[in-house]
């Protein structure tokens, strides 16, 4: 930092020329190169600002713009306090704050920060006070683990060993942790996170799964194990529906979009909507007659309504009422609550309740995830984060309006689709799908590896397995015949899967490819939808649905190649 002062050109600041200052600045500004704390002077009225390398360090970003500036330029953001700051010591007074909160933007983004912070004024030769000499120590590591440390203690005995609140526990320290390294903006840091978290889980749970299945198969005469296996198989299902919630909320989710009729959809479902309410809360459904078609996942499309409908519930106290319905609406850039969405046609499905409606406070939170005005034990605080997350990922708008008291209506938008709807296949038979053709599996997991050899073993096929791209690779190329393609679709090596899956497509194998994952990425899908000629098999699955998508990529094998 001495080098870079005395190269700076300080005839534009207050300051004036170097060789003009002060016996009292030069000494003072020796002092804060020489301290190896984190020290910052602000000299004169507007703060000009002169600091240190240990400074510079805690500045991160903001250096090297903050040198020379005034204060208030420098850290817009708290300018309110910094001018109390230089007003406070150029009076002769001094400040101290133990763990002051501010929040800052050293990365571009807003950060919570909490401080040690020292001021005292620096005197000129003539005994007044001229400057600001700032003493400043991050503390915000401390505090966080104070915190953590003070939930955690009030939390080993109250935890019931769910799997929901260990998914929660380890996204709430991920969280922390990336919090504490700024490297991108928020809530990209939670999507990236929560993605990570659904991967992990994902392969535990598929070799649960997986495990739990051959066991079945091999202790069939065995029916006293079977209420404990499928108390095991119910809390994979468990644990997978909540990692899928929050693949949606972080948008990670590949949509597998179709048009769907809305008055179709809704008659199946209707029964379960109704079973969600108690007797002493009347719900209805109303349905415009000719209603538009949307394009959208339907399995999401109904967690979404079901999840608004449970919502609701909960916001009724006693007696009360829900309505959904589902209504063509025109708009034209802004709907009657006043938010702005694009002018076009969109079907609009809404759920109203007269419960206790929300604060400004929740309602400006009530998408994040995690968060929950629920008792205890009562919610994950998933629900309407993995709405929000799936309607967006639609390019369609939720409109919430709501008033303390009165109640809470929540709409979603989908742009109409004037499309007709899909017939629905046939599902294969998938059990008695077996062949003998040759299966390469890449898969860096070793237990999930083995458990996936096992199963496809179980339906017939011959099975060559690889750890990482490179082995995959060096198997393609030294197999005369392979005929399907089973990778993990984020491996470890040089070659990555999305390239594996272009050789083994090639002469000499011309395979079928499947790829797997319990968290996808860009590899394989863009802006929520699977590329064409894609087949992804989600973690965990079944050996059913394994044995369905394996033998229906072989049996379409050729039509990408």
């Amino acid at each position: 930092m001495a080098e870079r002062i005395g190269d700076f050109d300080w005839t534009l600041t207050s300051l004036g020329p170097m060789e003009q200052w002060s016996h009292s600045l030069t000494s003072a500004v020796k002092l804060v190169l020489a301290s190896p704390v984190p020290l910052v002077m602000l000299w004169g009225q507007q703060g000009t600002m002169i600091y240190n390398d240990a400074y510079a360090i805690f500045a991160g970003g903001r250096h090297p713009f903050l040198l020379g500036k005034p204060v208030e330029e420098g850290w817009p953001e708290v300018a309110a306090f910094n001018r109390n700051v230089v007003d406070t010591c150029l009076a002769g007074g001094t400040l101290s704050y133990s763990d002051k909160q501010l929040t800052l933007h050293r990365s571009g983004v807003p950060e919570e920060v909490w401080m040690d912070l020292h001021y005292s004024p620096v005197f000129e030769d003539d005994g007044s006070a001229t400057g600001v000499l700032a003493v400043v120590f991050e503390t915000t590591t401390k505090v966080q683990a104070e915190r953590e440390r003070t939930v955690a203690e009030g939390k080993l005995q109250r935890l019931a060993q769910t799997l929901e609140e260990r998914v929660a526990q380890a996204v709430t320290a991920r969280v922390a942790a990336e919090e504490k390294y700024r490297q991108v903006q928020k809530l990209e840091a939670i999507g990236n996170l929560t993605g990570g978290v659904a991967h992990d889980f994902n392969n535990v749970l598929q070799i649960i799964s997986a495990n739990v299945q051959l066991v079945e198969l091999l202790t069939s005469e065995s029916p006293q194990l079977k209420p404990r296996l499928d108390a095991v198989a119910n809390a994979v299902k468990r644990g997978s529906k909540l990692a899928s919630q929050m693949l949606a909320f972080a948008r990670r989710q590949p949509l597998e979009p179709t048009v769907v009729d809305p008055s179709r959809m809704l008659e199946p479902m209707s029964e379960l909507l109704r079973g969600a309410v108690p007797e002493s809360v009347a719900f209805s459904c109303d349905v415009q007659p000719d209603v538009w078609r949307l394009h959208v996942d339907r399995n999401q499309l109904e967690s979404a309504l079901l999840n608004l409908v449970i919502n609701s519930r909960d916001a009724i106290a006693g007696q009360g009422k829900i309505w959904l319905s589902i209504t063509n609406e025109s708009v034209c850039e802004k709907l009657p609550s006043g938010l702005s969405i694009p002018s076009g046609d969109y079907v609009r499905l809404a759920v109203r309740d007269d419960g206790c409606g929300m604060s400004q406070e929740v309602r400006a939170r009530m998408f994040e995830p995690f968060y929950t005005t629920k008792p205890e034990h009562r919610g994950t605080g998933l629900g309407l984060s993995q709405v929000y997350g799936f309607v967006t990922q639609s390019s369609g708008f939720v409109d919430v309006e709501t008033a303390v008291g009165v109640g809470t209506t929540i709409s979603l938008y989908f742009p109409r689709c004037d499309r007709s709807e899909a017939d629905e296949g046939r599902v294969t038979d998938a059990v008695s799908a077996r062949g003998g053709e040759t299966i390469l599996i890449a898969e860096d997991d070793s237990e999930v590896r083995l458990a996936a050899i096992d199963m496809l073993a179980q339906l017939g096929y011959k099975v060559i397995s690889a750890h990482d791209g490179d082995s995959a690779f060096a198997a393609l190329q030294g197999n005369s015949r392979i005929d399907l393609l089973f990778t993990d679709v984020v491996m470890p090596g040089t070659v990555r899967s999305s390239e594996l899956a272009n050789i083994a497509r090639g002469a000499p194998h011309h395979a079928a490819v499947v790829f797997v994952s319990g968290y996808t990425r860009d590899v394989i899908f863009h802006e929520g939808r699977l590329d064409e000629g894609v087949v992804l098999l989600r973690k965990p699955y079944s050996l059913d649905e394994l044995s369905r998508t394996v033998r229906e990529a072989l049996d379409k094998r050729g039509r990408w190649s």
